[in-house]
């Protein structure tokens, strides 16, 4: 009997100092990070979605959806000739084509994976639509193509300030209240963004089937599908570990790239159609000002728009900022839990570090090569995988 009390009473004491103890602090360091090659002379690689087993699934903005199997063999899934399931109403021009890509949340089941491309089943204007696809169970094929968003605005002429396909925003990504979020871009229309009826500058929140959230605060005489405005070509975001608040990274005129935290129903601020008095070529102003003071239009105009949603980090001078993601894990060291910006004309992945309020406490340039990055995804290994413009895959493990 002694010597059981002695155990029981070293279980307890034990139990107690485990309970006293602190909690693990997040190291201060940043980690070393060694970069391989995944893929390399691809076309355009967009974006990526992984399987539990590293299966990765990727699009090539004027190829389509291929799949990257664990051992190493691809198939091509979905889009121009000699894929599974042929798309033959994509096209590819400007910055449009077959663009982001993401999976179900309950995959597992029911095989769903769904992509953003440029359409001509629409025409006068063409559209951008989203595209849900069942994926075969040997990942080989796809099939049971069903377009769950039809009219996301694209720009089917050139005009002063750039060429048919710009500003089409393409990322999907599903957030961890289970509906799909669509970030969509201002196609250089300057009545665009603050358009409620227009799916063009918003990201939509929708369900599986293309259905607007029953909660989405859309703005008055709106698309119900609308869960945020007034933005330019958002083509990141995300999800913040813990609160789930979704993140976007929005590639902004000559003067300014943002971060924001979304709020429901919350307005971004740009609006680059002209003030009264005031004349841009195409109606315009994104580039110059939209105001008789001359002042260059603001990418968040709290003047005009004083509940605007307030970006959490500017990056100056429009350096093109694209892709987002968290990322999380003990080996990321002082990055666990940090939003990586990827950044194209720079050729710089950023780390930013948030507090609980979404504050920006720091941000740090990561050693990472010098590409135009497209497309940042944390994989089930826990290591980044980066898409560039160059025609790379990469995989980026810290140590």
């Amino acid at each position: 009997m002694r010597n059981l009390l002695i155990i029981l009473f070293g279980f307890a004491f034990g139990f107690i100092l485990l309970a006293a103890a602190p909690p693990t602090k997040k190291s201060n360091e940043t980690p070393h990070l060694v970069v391989t090659d995944v893929l390399t002379a691809r076309q355009s690689p967009w974006d990526m979605a992984f399987l539990p087993d590293m299966t990765m699934f990727f699009t090539e903005k004027c190829e389509g959806l291929s799949v990257l199997h664990p051992d190493g063999s691809i198939d091509r899934l979905f889009g121009t000739s000699g894929s599974a399931l042929e798309a033959t109403d994509l096209f590819c021009v400007g910055q449009s084509g077959m663009n982001g890509v993401t999976l179900d949340p309950d995959f597992a089941n029911n095989r769903f994976i769904y992509v953003f491309m440029s359409s001509n089943l629409s025409t006068n204007p063409r559209t951008n639509r989203v595209i849900r696809l069942v994926v075969a169970n040997d990942n080989k094929a796809v099939s049971d193509r069903v377009d769950i968003v039809t009219d996301i605005a694209f720009k089917d002429q050139p005009n002063a300030w750039g060429e048919a396909g710009s500003h089409s925003g393409g990322r999907l990504r599903f957030g961890p209240d289970g509906y799909l979020y669509i970030t969509t871009g201002d196609n250089h229309n300057g009545t665009l963004p603050q358009d409620p009826a227009r799916l063009g500058g918003k990201i939509l929140r929708v369900d599986r089937d293309g259905v607007a959230a029953p909660d989405n605060a859309f703005p008055a005489g709106g698309d119900i599908r609308i869960f945020a405005y007034g933005l330019r070509n958002p083509q990141g975001i995300t999800f913040k570990p813990g609160s789930g608040r979704a993140m976007i990274a929005e590639h902004g005129p000559n003067h300014s790239d943002e971060v924001t935290a979304l709020t429901n129903g919350g307005n971004g601020g740009w609006d680059p159609k002209p003030d009264p008095g005031v004349v841009c070529a195409d109606d315009y102003c994104g580039y110059i000002s939209n105001k008789a003071s001359g002042e260059l239009t603001p990418m968040t105009d709290d003047t005009k728009f004083p509940d605007a949603m307030k970006p959490l980090w500017i990056l100056q001078d429009s350096q093109g900022m694209g892709p987002a993601t968290f990322i999380t894990g003990a080996q990321w060291k002082t990055w666990d839990g940090a939003l990586l910006i990827g950044v194209m004309a720079e050729m710089k992945v950023h780390a930013l570090n948030l507090n609980a309020n979404d504050e920006l406490i720091g941000t740090t340039p990561m050693a990472l090569p010098a590409v135009r990055y497209r497309s940042l995804v944390q994989g089930p290994d826990g290591n980044l995988y980066v898409a560039t413009d160059e025609g790379q895959i990469l995989k980026v493990t810290p140590q």
